[in-house]
């Protein structure tokens, strides 16, 4: 699992740090920096995936650029960005940290990128053991190769490599020492099974192909429901039901997906609705359902489908659902990512979202918060706002939001 993530002159922020739990809240105003972090998961994924820089920040036929393109992907003044993630090892006493140092000025080329494993003395986080399972030497500003010089207990044996993708992506095929391998495997398969879900209603409307995996839109959950073989999509959609039957004011008796046509190519989303008792039940297809439903059924649906050890983002988790719902979101969120060991980073700015948020999650909320004196973007957690006690004696996490209490207490922090 992810366990945070540095960025260094990366769009809006300077140097700040983003943890993450199982459950992570981030919260801030309007231009605060919270698209400007998740930009930064998307990037790792594209590198994970071998995709090479400048289509990764630009886009291409593939994919929609990051926001801003390369143009703003380094801090203004600055020509480079450096983006850090520490990556759970599989047990207590192993991490791994993964760095990656991109030019956006004047070439678009890699820098400096760099893969260490640590180990973990019994009984303390002091004095870890470090490896460098491989970094890159010093680049020069020419030529279309950089070296890469992996670990082998002396100066370590030097590989030439593209600038132009990752190195994480490259070591495909290369004779690796047992430890490089397992730590590269790692690395790679967390950054890659980063899930950006941005649900679009209208486009889950239609009908969808068969396919595998769940569209970032949500475009073809029917189709993926559908293709997922009998026992498992009979699980899946009964653990769907389970949860959207409380969203509206009757029963919903069930959620399920079938494929439709002569070749069976394609599918419909479906529910069965009681309003009246004893009246014969409503079966509606996704053309009818609302906005609120599709896009709660997305998120269900990509929690229970998506793989073990997933970091799934949400940006504006509870659009379109009602205030009093947002506990079952919040239920659904924490019960099966905790059970698929999912961890979920949503934003939101819903007061009543916050509200929801038990004493125990509000270690799990980061603020999102411009600096007055530099006007970098800063994440702070909430627990470490100094005037957090008194602020909370005036009223609620939502009512402190509503008010810009917390963003108050932030500035009069930075002038005194």
């Amino acid at each position: 699992m992810i366990k945070q993530i540095e960025f260094r002159n990366w769009k809006s922020f300077s140097n700040a740090t983003l943890y993450i739990d199982p459950l992570t809240v981030l919260i801030g105003t309007n231009s605060s920096g919270k698209s400007n972090a998740l930009d930064g998961f998307q990037f790792l994924l594209r590198m994970a995936q071998g995709r090479e820089i400048n289509a990764a920040l630009a886009g291409d036929a593939i994919s929609s650029p990051i926001r801003g393109g390369v143009e703003w992907a380094s801090l203004k003044s600055n020509s480079s960005f450096t983006i850090n993630a520490l990556i759970g090892g599989g047990t207590e006493q192993t991490d791994y940290e993964y760095s990656i140092t991109v030019e956006t000025q004047p070439e678009i080329q890699l820098i400096a990128e760099s893969l260490n494993r640590i180990k973990y003395r019994p009984r303390t986080a002091n004095n870890p053991y470090r490896i460098n399972l491989y970094e890159t030497d010093p680049a020069r500003h020419e030529g279309p190769s950089i070296t890469a010089r992996f670990y082998n207990e002396k100066r370590g044996t030097s590989r030439e490599v593209s600038r132009q993708r990752s190195v994480l992506s490259q070591l495909s095929g290369f004779n690796l020492r047992k430890e490089i391998t397992e730590g590269v495997k790692i690395a790679s398969q967390t950054l890659q099974n980063i899930f950006a879900l941005d649900p679009i209603p209208l486009n889950m409307r239609n009908y969808s192909q068969l396919s595998e995996n769940l569209q970032s839109d949500a475009s073809n959950i029917a189709g993926m429901l559908a293709a997922l073989k009998e026992d498992d999509r009979n699980k899946i959609e009964m653990a769907l039901t389970d949860y959207v039957r409380h969203l509206p004011e009757r029963d919903i008796r069930r959620i399920w997906s079938e494929t439709v046509g002569r070749f069976r190519s394609d599918a419909m989303l479906y529910c069965e609705e009681e309003w009246v008792p004893g009246d014969n039940p409503v079966i509606m297809d996704a053309r009818g359902m609302s906005d609120g439903t599709l896009r709660f059924i997305a998120i269900a649906a990509a929690l229970l489908t998506r793989p073990e050890g997933s970091q799934l983002i949400i940006e504006e988790i509870d659009n379109g659902l009602h205030p009093s719902r947002v506990g079952i979101l919040l239920r659904m969120l924490k019960e099966i990512g905790s059970k698929r060991a999912i961890d979920v980073l949503v934003t939101t700015h819903n007061p009543a979202l916050l509200d929801a948020l038990s004493p125990t999650m509000m270690p799990y909320v980061i603020i999102a918060h411009r600096d007055i004196k530099s006007g970098y973007s800063t994440l702070i957690p909430l627990e470490d706002i100094r005037d957090l006690p008194k602020l909370f004696a005036r009223g609620t996490l939502g009512k402190l939001i509503t008010e810009g209490s917390l963003e108050k207490s932030l500035i009069r922090e930075a002038v005194n």
